[in-house]
């Protein structure tokens, strides 16, 4: 089902974010076993997907598309520096620009035009009532800088990957709905570097297989994969910048108000070679959807079940589950007939 962007609902204060019937019915339930181990869960991200998919296209365009470009904007304001491309990444803002405009405008003519005439370029996105002529390549006739104007349009955060001596370098990024990461700390680290607090894995060698996999990828072949956490509430932003705002949020957690509060937060990212500056662009998608939602799906329901109660200790920890982990395992096992 394609989902038609709706009027803007909240993530954060009041969170008002609800998923219609056919937003939780396309929802990217991340875990095809009863256990969760980490792994290499890269494919390629053939499209079009299925039809009405988070899959179908390059970039998802859902119901939530104006309620988050609303937050964004707001993080933006409170935080300028959530946006930030180093110099030498302006050829790869512009290939960024390049490839979101012309999928944009391929897959939901509805919403989004482009007209190229050597290197004027007239984009149009009628959903945020943008419409504005430039010359590619150039940043002083855009109204924001490379990354960030186009950020500000689609859903998702961005990051862009810079490869030099066998390495992955993150040198851009537009980051507002962070799983308690910041891309100011992360900036100009390598890919070994910004993935070091992350358990178990450096020791199976997942990482080392992973980066000399994404090296490799060639131009027009993205590929995939899906991350997954918890969040409570309905948030977005759960930076370590705003930790003030959402760390207490995990405390609030009871017996009563699980399958409210507690939200399966899953990351559909897709990376993709960038032709001209040969960058790796890396959109994190997210997507959220609160337990009560989540076990209108009895399979879903008995496999986030068991997927939590053997998740390994220090997966509980690393994912901050800590303190709701136990409660949200006893209110998933009434869905599981297995129990």
């Amino acid at each position: 089902m394609r989902m038609s962007p709706k009027p803007v609902q909240t993530f954060r204060d009041d969170f008002t974010y609800s998923n219609s019937p056919g937003a939780v019915a396309r929802f990217p339930f991340p875990f095809p076993e009863d256990e969760y181990r980490y792994s290499v869960n890269i494919e390629p991200h053939v499209t079009p997907g299925p039809e009405g998919s988070v899959f179908e296209f390059l970039l998802d365009i859902d119901e939530h598309y104006l309620s988050e470009m609303a937050e964004r904007a707001t993080v933006l304001e409170e935080n300028p520096k959530r946006c930030l491309a180093m110099p030498h990444m302006d050829l790869a803002c512009w290939d960024m620009i390049e490839r979101c405009m012309t999928s944009l405008a391929a897959d939901y003519p509805e919403h989004f035009s482009l007209q190229v005439d050597g290197d004027q370029w007239t984009w149009e996105n009628r959903l945020l009532n943008i419409k504005d002529s430039f010359t590619f390549g150039d940043s002083s006739t855009l109204p924001l800088p490379p990354m960030e104007y186009m950020g500000r349009q689609v859903q998702g955060d961005f990051a862009l990957l810079d490869q030099r001596d066998g390495d992955l370098f993150l040198d851009a990024g537009i980051v507002t709905c962070p799983a308690d990461w910041s891309l100011a700390f992360d900036a100009g680290m390598s890919f070994s570097e910004w993935h070091g607090p992350v358990p178990l894995a450096h020791e199976m060698g997942v990482f080392d297989r992973a980066l000399k996999y994404l090296t490799a990828i060639p131009v027009g072949r993205p590929v995939r994969r899906l991350n997954w956490t918890l969040t409570v509430n309905a948030r977005m932003d759960t930076s370590p910048e705003t930790y003030p705002n959402w760390g207490t949020d995990r405390a609030s957690v009871t017996a009563d108000n699980v399958g409210e509060k507690v939200h399966l937060r899953v990351e559909l990212q897709v990376l993709d070679r960038m032709p001209r500056s040969n960058a790796l662009m890396f959109s994190i998608r997210t997507f959220l959807i609160s337990f009560d939602d989540l076990v209108t799906n009895p399979d879903w329901a008995r496999r986030m079940h068991r997927v939590l109660k053997t998740l390994p200790p220090e997966l509980i920890e690393y994912k901050g589950l800590g303190r709701y982990h136990d409660l949200a395992v006893e209110w998933l096992s009434r869905f599981d007939p297995a129990n």
